[in-house]
């Protein structure tokens, strides 16, 4: 079975991530999709918490020329961008960006003649044995801490 790509039409409604987290670990079965599986769920989940839920959504994964996997969520409303924001300690929201800024090697979005799409690139999901951190004990991986310069340093 070829893994990429694929496309999966559904409605934003919060049942809808977890089972985007079950598709995506189904088809890279073997694979850490744990980066993947948390910018799609943010990208869908700023979908039902800025546009309301029911709005109907197109998921498209895919491979690059270099390598990546290209993850694309497409939505019927032009109007509506995401936007990095900050969020302080006690806040219980505005934190999905951040991780998928955190997460991707890069992210945009693009307007297309009936909505817009925001996608994010990310490393390919390694099989779990051949990754250089799966060791017999080993049952995570490795901390990952992401150091990015802020922009016109």
């Amino acid at each position: 079975m070829t893994v990429l790509p694929f496309t999966v039409d559904l409605l934003a409604v919060p049942k809808a991530v977890p089972e985007v987290r079950r598709t995506l670990r189904a088809r890279f079965a073997g694979a850490d999709t744990t980066d993947l599986t948390l910018c799609v769920s943010e990208l869908l989940t700023n979908v039902i918490v800025h546009l309301g839920e029911g709005v109907p959504v197109t998921l498209r994964v895919s491979g690059t020329h270099t390598g990546r996997v290209r993850a694309e969520l497409s939505d019927p409303s032009p109007g509506v961008w995401p936007a990095l924001r900050s969020a302080d300690a006690g806040d219980e929201s505005g934190r999905g960006l951040l991780l998928v800024d955190a997460l991707a090697l890069r992210w945009g979005v693009e307007r297309g003649l009936h909505g817009k799409t925001v996608w994010c690139e990310l490393r390919a999901p390694v099989r779990r044995a051949d990754a250089p951190w799966a060791a017999p004990n080993c049952r995570s991986g490795p901390l990952r801490v992401p150091v990015r310069k802020p922009v016109g340093s």
